[in-house]
């Protein structure tokens, strides 16, 4: 998950499999720590489509917004995050356990948001860009934040 103003990687999550209940767990956590997004932005996938998902949304009243099938770059950024994810770590990794493979990916969300800078935010970090606005904790239904 990540946010498309601050380009911050918000979680990378390896499980034996992903549900939506799953990603509602995520998504929960997330906005637990950083306030409730606006809108979500996502593909169609089984785990984002899920009653779950839509429950988790309607319940929040987060907008969730479906990019058109086969359109991935309504979702530029995300792809291209995606694909910079697979080639320098999913390609590279022999994972040998789920504890291993949560560690390499612990390890590449914290070089990809404190280390790198990125040129489409000036030079700086997503850690910084984050660092430089008001979180938003949620603590009511009603309270929001853009991710």
């Amino acid at each position: 998950m990540v946010d498309d103003y601050t380009r911050e990687c918000l979680a990378l999550v390896a499980d034996t499999s992903l549900s939506g209940v799953r990603v509602a767990r995520e998504l929960t956590r997330l906005t637990g720590m950083r306030g409730k997004p606006h809108t979500v932005v996502s593909d169609n996938g089984t785990e984002l489509t899920s009653s779950a998902i839509l429950r988790w949304s309607q319940e929040r009243r987060v907008e969730w917004h479906y990019i058109a099938p086969g359109k991935p770059m309504q979702n530029g950024f995300v792809e291209s995050f995606n694909g910079r994810l697979r080639d320098e770590c999913l390609n590279e990794t022999l994972f040998t356990s789920l504890a291993h493979a949560r560690f390499v990916l612990d390890t590449w969300q914290h070089d990809y948001n404190h280390v790198r800078p990125h040129s489409k935010l000036g030079g700086k970090t997503p850690a910084e860009i984050a660092g430089q606005r008001q979180p938003t904790i949620m603590k009511e239904p009603d309270s929001t934040s853009e991710w």
